[in-house]
């Protein structure tokens, strides 16, 4: 006979399940080799390796815009690579990069993530491939993509809230999300502001998924929102696990920056080379 403790026990096992697979993630799919060539990996050392920590695109041959949380003021080592599939694989493909400086954006508020946006200018332009190129962005006066168009993303970002991570480049497709709605207290509250746009997707009902939410996660932070293929944002963050229902991606709207990007990148390079990092 079955005891009151065990019904209680495989009850509670059996919610956990239905969270786990309604909050869970479903990762996308693996993108066609170098189909996106204006990706950008940001890496660290790690012993003798480097490691992933956050992505990038491509907007002009010595500039990568990323997000402005992945980073410190100094390169610190970091390198940026392009025209990368697999993080772990050889290609002949891939360019690999230090960073003669970075810019953050310096209203970026580390407390909401407001403003996150970044450039990074390399030590060298890069050189134009089938597999390396930039990416146009939207510009002030632009038009955004509003509430429930389909946008996509990618990156190498964890696949799971256990970290996963996987080894070749991933796609999303996912819709944009409700403003009104992400702004509400029971999503961000008053931590979204007008710079951000918020974007995931849900399977419908029935859905041949057991994982019915579709979101970006850690380590895709930093990659670009597509709309047409135009960027129209970067990835920024979202709910403390990914893939939550009330918790969508959370984008940082490009378009709202065009001045500030103009400013940085009229730098010359040389220029900002004989300056010291701030």
């Amino acid at each position: 006979m079955v005891s009151g403790k065990e019904v209680l026990v495989a009850a509670a096992v059996f919610a956990v399940a239905l969270i786990s697979h309604s909050e869970g993630i479903m990762g996308g799919r693996e993108a066609v080799a170098h189909s996106r060539p204006y990706m950008a990996s940001i890496q660290v050392p790690e012993g003798n390796r480097l490691k992933h920590i956050c992505g990038g695109f491509v907007v002009a041959d010595q500039w990568v815009m990323t997000a402005a949380h992945c980073l410190p003021n100094e390169p610190d080592g970091r390198k940026v690579v392009l025209g990368m599939h697999s993080l772990s694989q050889p290609e002949a493909t891939k360019q690999t990069f230090d960073i003669l400086r970075i810019y953050n954006n310096p209203t970026f508020n580390p407390l909401n993530y407001d403003n996150d946006i970044a450039l990074i200018l390399l030590d060298r332009p890069f050189v134009p491939s089938e597999a390396v190129k930039a990416v146009p962005f939207l510009r002030a006066g632009g038009t955004n993509p509003t509430t429930d168009d389909e946008v996509d993303t990618a990156g190498w970002g964890a696949s799971n809230n256990l970290g996963s991570r996987p080894d070749a480049l991933k796609e999303l497709f996912i819709d944009v999300y409700s403003p009104g709605l992400c702004g509400n207290s029971n999503h961000f509250g008053s931590k979204f502001t007008q710079n951000m746009m918020c974007a995931h997707r849900v399977c419908p009902k029935p859905c041949p998924s057991r994982i019915r939410k579709e979101d970006t996660c850690d380590g895709d932070s930093g990659g670009p929102l597509l709309f047409n293929g135009v960027v129209v944002g970067i990835t920024s963050n979202g709910g403390r696990k990914c893939g939550q229902l009330r918790k969508p991606g959370i984008y940082t709207i490009v378009s709202h920056y065009t001045d500030w990007i103009d400013a940085t990148m009229a730098q010359q390079p040389a220029a900002a080379a004989a300056e010291p990092s701030s």
